[in-house]
């Protein structure tokens, strides 16, 4: 099948709760290989055949889907559902700025959005408290400059569920991997892939933006832009860098030392 937000959930577990191998395949990749099959409608009994024959050309390539714990599905979906609450709330705040109604109070509404996050983060924090790897992990975590609660909340069910090989398998999961744009002598300008939860970009880009402001790190950041990258590129690669941090410090069980990635002891593999 392929993904189509939450509702291919429930028949991936019945399929794998029956004993079936289970592929969940990224839309994104099923819709341009109907393009490129020519494909000239698209109907159930039409997509159902292009994902067929998808699967059989490329699954020797795929991961079959693992089915989360009851713990990991229920802190996804908090951590999905709060990342969409807090962009409606500033969306709100977009839309009342500027509007010329001092005889509106609209702070009761700015109260609820806020009450109902710190529900749901305390929520994810009790979760993470009752599940003994999840809150090592989550410990260890947190010690990472620029990495809070959020974050470390999504990096742990994530690490917890799947088994990455290593940091370059997870930077390409999250859809962080340079795409080369080259032909011939032509070397074009690489644009990241985007595959993967958009969530987890955000939170990375995120990470970057805090560690650049922060004092360990604010050196590290200046010797990104020092290389010619610009404010946001800079933000995206030192949150990559800790990224593949966070992989580290997930699978060991040492602390964050931000003395290695200090620029006297030179940029690491961005």
């Amino acid at each position: 099948m392929e993904s189509t937000g939450r509702y291919h959930g429930l028949l991936a577990h019945l399929a794998n709760q029956a004993g079936l191998k289970v592929y969940v395949l990224n839309a994104r990749d099923v819709y341009f290989y109907a393009r490129a099959l020519g494909t000239r409608a698209k109907t159930d009994g039409v997509d159902a055949g292009v994902i067929a024959r998808y699967l059989a050309e490329h699954h020797e390539r795929l991961h079959p889907w693992q089915a989360a714990s009851s713990v990991q599905q229920r802190l996804q979906d908090l951590l999905t559902r709060r990342a969409r609450l807090a962009a409606q709330r500033s969306a709100l705040r977009q839309i009342v700025s500027g509007v010329d109604a001092c005889d509106i109070d609209a702070g009761g509404v700015y109260q609820a959005f806020d009450d109902l996050l710190g529900a749901m983060d305390g929520k994810v924090q009790e979760l993470i408290a009752n599940d003994a790897r999840l809150r090592s992990g989550c410990q260890r975590l947190r010690t990472i400059t620029g990495i809070g609660p959020q974050t470390s909340a999504l990096l742990a069910t994530l690490f917890s569920r799947l088994e990455f090989t290593n940091a370059d398998a997870l930077v390409a999961y999250c859809g962080l991997d340079p795409r080369p744009n080259d032909s011939g002598a032509k070397h074009g300008r690489r644009r990241f892939s985007k595959k993967g939860p958009s969530l987890l970009r955000r939170q990375i880009y995120l990470v970057g933006f805090s560690a650049s402001r922060s004092k360990a790190l604010r050196p590290l950041y200046e010797a990104i832009r020092a290389k010619g990258f610009a404010t946001t590129q800079a933000f995206i690669i030192l949150g990559r860098k800790l990224l593949r941090v966070a992989f580290a410090v997930w699978k060991g069980a040492e602390s964050f030392d931000p003395q290695r990635l200090l620029p006297k002891n030179g940029l690491q593999k961005t």
